[in-house]
């Protein structure tokens, strides 16, 4: 598997607690109509994509999802350095690119992106 997809997996269970969490109470179908959802991870080195199916469920591959929501490009050390420290240590700004492809990609930044670190 390759490094990116390695360190989302790691990420992966703390992900699907927080969009599980966000599933439930009055906010849960504003959430589950975001759902689901893709996002391609492209660095220099490799690619790897991170899905969130209906349930919240996490699972990550080390291919490019055909048609993301969310695409996060950037140098390798930089954005598994991001990832790793869940947003306590931002890279530069505009070192690493976050694009929301989609409506539903959008809503998923505006989420996510913070604690990924992005």
């Amino acid at each position: 598997m390759s490094c990116t997809a390695t360190t989302l997996g790691e990420l992966g269970p703390a992900i699907e607690k927080e969009v599980q969490a966000h599933l439930q109470g009055l906010l849960g179908g504003f959430v589950r109509a975001y759902l689901p959802q893709a996002w391609l991870f492209r660095t220099e080195q490799d690619v790897a994509s991170l899905r969130v199916d209906p349930s919240g469920k996490v699972t990550v591959s080390p291919t490019a999802a055909p048609q993301p929501d969310v695409t996060v490009e950037g140098p390798h050390d930089r954005l598994r350095d991001a990832l790793r420290s869940r947003g306590r240590d931002r890279p530069p700004a505009g070192t690493i690119r976050v694009t929301a492809v989609t409506a539903r990609g959008r809503a998923a930044v505006n989420l996510l992106g913070s604690r990924l670190g992005l």
